[in-house]
């Protein structure tokens, strides 16, 4: 049966829903998010539309206002829509007022993972290599690959390949309902398909992302052109978009392999806008002292990609 792996790290939890073997659902929770669904006290900053309420010194917008509330005045809000990674106005947590108490969306349950542990299960179940398709936006299967773009408007997904349009775009439009749900992607999704004249393998097209993509969705038809789009629920950051905050997105994924390493003394050695998310959060060095049972430098080597980050032995 599918399984939750839940691993508490450092500077984020990780999930990964578990199905003979291979990773068929993940997520990624930041540290300090209010999970969707929660109740949390705010203050109103401001009443025009859309409102802008202020809870733990984090602004969440309210698309439907807050009507009879005045600026200043305290109301509890819900969380419908957790940050987007990014600077514009639009990405910031989206919330609505509500009478409920303050309370704490449900957590996922699952089989809580020892972190570090004597294996990486996770790793075993393909989550390094999920993380490289969430950084690089590609994802590649026999025959072809997906190429996924986050925009303001949709998430994009171009299908390519040596096959045959008829049998690239069924292909394709499997491997793209999988790599939505295995990413978390959410919103208004975008697929580009192999143009193909033949009706029946459009309909085959759309049949196969209703086969491997759950509810709740909806799709249109695809069109002549290879166009498909669905819209599902969007509650959080997709783990492509998590991963467009490269600093912040490296260096939790580099403590997460420090972690797995060598007990002892350590020094990080990763690019200098990594190293400088890391000197900014000393929590997550001691917590990574603590787990290696050393002290744990931090080097910079400007020479390094963001993704290329390692810890050496001191």
């Amino acid at each position: 049966m599918p399984e939750w792996l839940i691993e508490r790290g450092i500077g984020e939890t990780r999930a990964v829903l578990v199905e003979d073997g291979e990773i068929v659902e993940a997520r990624i929770e930041p540290e300090g998010t209010a999970r969707a669904g929660s109740v949390v006290a705010a203050r109103l900053k401001q009443a025009a539309v859309p409102a802008v309420a202020v809870a733990e010194r984090i602004e969440y917008l309210l698309p439907k206002g807050a009507p009879g509330v005045t600026e200043g005045a305290p109301l509890n809000i819900e969380v419908t829509r957790e940050a987007i990674p990014g600077g514009e106005p639009w990405k910031r947590p989206l919330a609505c007022i509500v009478e409920e108490p303050i309370c704490e969306a449900l957590a996922l349950t699952g089989h809580d993972l020892r972190f570090p542990g004597p294996r990486d299960m996770l790793g075993e179940v393909g989550w390094n290599e999920l993380i490289e398709d969430a950084r690089s936006g590609i994802v590649r299967f026999p025959g072809g690959e997906l190429r996924i773009s986050p925009t303001p408007a949709m998430t994009l997904i171009d299908v390519d390949g040596y096959l045959a349009p008829a049998e690239l775009s069924v292909l394709g439009a499997t491997e793209a309902a999988k790599a939505i749900r295995r990413l978390d992607i959410g919103g208004s999704i975008g697929i580009d398909l192999p143009t193909v004249g033949n009706k029946a393998a459009r309909q085959a097209s759309a049949q196969a992302v209703d086969a491997h993509m759950p509810q709740p969705f909806e799709r249109t038809a695809v069109n002549g052109f290879g166009f498909l789009q669905i819209v599902r629920p969007r509650r959080r950051a997709s783990m492509v978009e998590l991963a467009q905050e490269h600093a912040v997105f490296e260096a939790r994924a580099l403590l997460r392999r420090a972690a797995f390493e060598k007990p002892g003394a350590k020094r990080i050695v990763a690019h200098p806008a990594v190293i400088a998310v890391l000197e900014n959060k000393a929590r997550w060095i001691d917590a990574l002292s603590r787990q290696s049972g050393g002290a744990i430098g931090l080097r910079a080597d400007p020479a390094l990609p963001m993704s290329g980050g390692y810890a050496e032995s001191v």
